[in-house]
């Protein structure tokens, strides 16, 4: 009898314990969204085109991005996520010192969404310290699968070193980076920097500009062997060289060689450097006293974060893994930088916090970004002039509530619109009600509709809608049905909120990451006794 291969994977107390959050709606409060006028953003001189159709997000991060599953799946071209480090150390705005299993169980629910929602050019980026990194890797390898895992960098983000350390100084941190689907994957090169431009000149006086030269032999096997002699007479002897005889001619041909004793080099001009490949070691990208700096300048010396992130990493991040209008995602948005690098350069971008400092913070940053009065970070450097806007939404509350006997019921805060729409996402359709077609509230494929009501149906009712329905397929979700619905074939009724009570967890509002005195419940985690 044949063994089945056991798979390499992590394992910790409670893995096959699953969450499964509900997929709430989003609320948009009008009144905390905010946008520069289109006239407004067209009469500034950026560099590039501000992005209005932005999402602020504020709750719980999991049920967050379980909202958003359903209509952002495969859409997201780069993801940034900063999560809490599960250092134990207990900071102003989150307390990060969890339970390994239970951090891994949290990041493990999210990690999954977070996936799906990935194009499948897109990647992930996932910045932590020593602490979870390595833990974090194996489960990312299980996730994303070990294939797809592009690199580990290395950012260095302290200025000094402390020589308090009981062991080592501490400088930098590790980011992760998965794609989707490595074999669709790119990245864009990071643009010269200026003491590279330096190198590239113009002695000749060259009419396509600046250039270096780069040698033309080999000096190893791999190079083309030949003898070759330039239209001005002069020999060169059999040697290797990095092309072939053809492309030599060439080069000659466009006056892109240059003769120096007994060697030839090509030139190679500045316009055609696309830029450099990056490194995986990131030093001098900024650090986390800068990120300080940057916030002090946007509100002073209160409330500052213990650990932000500089816009210089997240613009290097942004610049290398997506391109001006992409959607990009940050899930774990802390005081806001991720989303104010994107505005600033262009893309467009979802972030979600819990925290109160979502207030505090990131709208009152995101303001002065739009409105052009942040000249911090790389504000200068993208020649960002303000314009776009963003969109405010808060979760809404749990669709089944119980009530004073017991009974699991629909939430009165839930009015006809937003049950309608929460009975969407619960049961996989796509909200879009028709303005003229009533029962047509969502759909999933052409021939697919979905209605929701919480009248009473009859057969009578079924009889109308049967002819007005066609050879479509209708779910009808009623909160009571008398009669025999089996009589229509392409029409289903469904007794709510029964037909749901099973789809999740309800009343739920939140698995907190990040949250002071987090102690699961003993369903959540159960821990089989050893055996004597």
């Amino acid at each position: 009898m044949t063994e089945k291969l056991q798979r390499l994977e992590l394992t910790w107390p409670g893995k096959e314990d699953r969450f499964n959050p509900e997929p709430r709606i989003l609320l948009e409060d009008k009144k905390k969204s905010y946008s520069r006028s289109a006239e407004q953003t067209d009469l500034l001189d950026s560099a590039v085109r501000p992005t209005f159709d932005n999402m602020l997000i504020h709750g719980d991060n999991l049920l967050a991005l379980k909202a958003l599953e359903q209509d952002y799946s495969g859409k997201i071209k780069c993801i940034y996520i900063d999560p809490p480090y599960n250092t134990g150390n207990a900071f102003e705005h989150y307390d990060d010192g969890l339970e390994h299993s239970i951090w891994l169980s949290l990041m493990r629910d999210r990690l999954e969404i977070l996936k799906r929602l990935l194009a499948e050019d897109g990647s992930i980026f996932i910045q932590l310290d020593d602490n979870e990194i390595h833990y974090c890797k194996v489960l990312c390898d299980e996730i994303f699968g070990r294939n797809n895992f592009i690199t580990n960098l290395i950012w260095h983000k302290k200025r000094g070193k402390d020589n308090s350390s009981r062991y080592f100084s501490t400088t930098h941190d590790h980011i992760l980076v998965y794609a989707k689907d490595a074999t669709k994957y790119y990245i864009n090169r990071i643009e010269l920097d200026e003491s590279t431009k330096k190198a590239y000149s113009n002695p000749d006086q060259d009419p396509r500009g600046d250039y270096r030269i780069l040698g033309l032999w080999a000096r190893q096997q791999g190079g083309s062997e030949y003898e070759y002699t330039m239209k001005d007479g002069k020999f060169f002897s059999k040697r290797l060289w990095l092309v072939n005889k053809e492309t030599m001619q060439r080069l000659e041909e466009e006056k892109r060689i240059v003769v120096k004793g007994n060697n030839l080099y090509r030139k190679l001009f500045l316009y055609e450097n696309k830029g450099s490949i990056p490194e995986t070691i990131w030093i001098g990208v900024s650090n986390n006293a800068n990120a300080k700096d940057e916030l002090k300048k946007l509100f002073g010396n209160q409330n500052l974060f213990d650990t932000p992130k500089p816009e210089a990493l997240i613009a290097r991040i942004l610049s290398i893994a997506s391109n001006p209008g992409d959607l990009v995602l940050d899930s774990f948005l802390g005081s806001g930088t991720t989303a104010a690098v994107a505005q600033k350069m262009g893309r467009r971008w979802i972030g979600v916090e819990m925290g109160d400092h979502v207030y505090t913070h990131c709208i009152p940053r995101l303001k002065k970004v739009i409105d052009g009065e942040d000249q911090g970070g790389i504000t200068k450097a993208v020649n960002w002039q303000g314009g776009g806007g963003f969109k405010f939404y808060e979760l809404a509350s749990s669709l089944i509530v119980t009530d004073k006997y017991g009974q699991q019921i629909i939430s009165k805060e839930y009015n006809a619109d937003m049950l309608a729409e929460a009975m969407c996402k619960i049961l996989g359709y796509r909200y879009k009600p028709d303005k003229e077609i009533y029962w047509k509230q969502g759909f999933s494929s052409e021939k697919n509709f979905i209605y929701t009501t919480t009248m009473s149906l009859q057969e009578s009712s079924l009889d109308r809608l049967a002819e007005e329905i066609g050879d479509n397929n209708l779910l009808i979700c009623c909160s009571a049905f008398v009669g025999n619905s089996r009589i229509y074939p392409n029409i289903s009724v469904k007794k709510i909120p029964a037909a749901i009570l099973k789809k999740c967890e309800w009343g739920r509002e939140g698995y907190p990451l990040n949250l002071r005195n987090y102690h699961p419940t003993d369903e959540e985690f159960e821990f089989e006794e050893e055996e004597e």
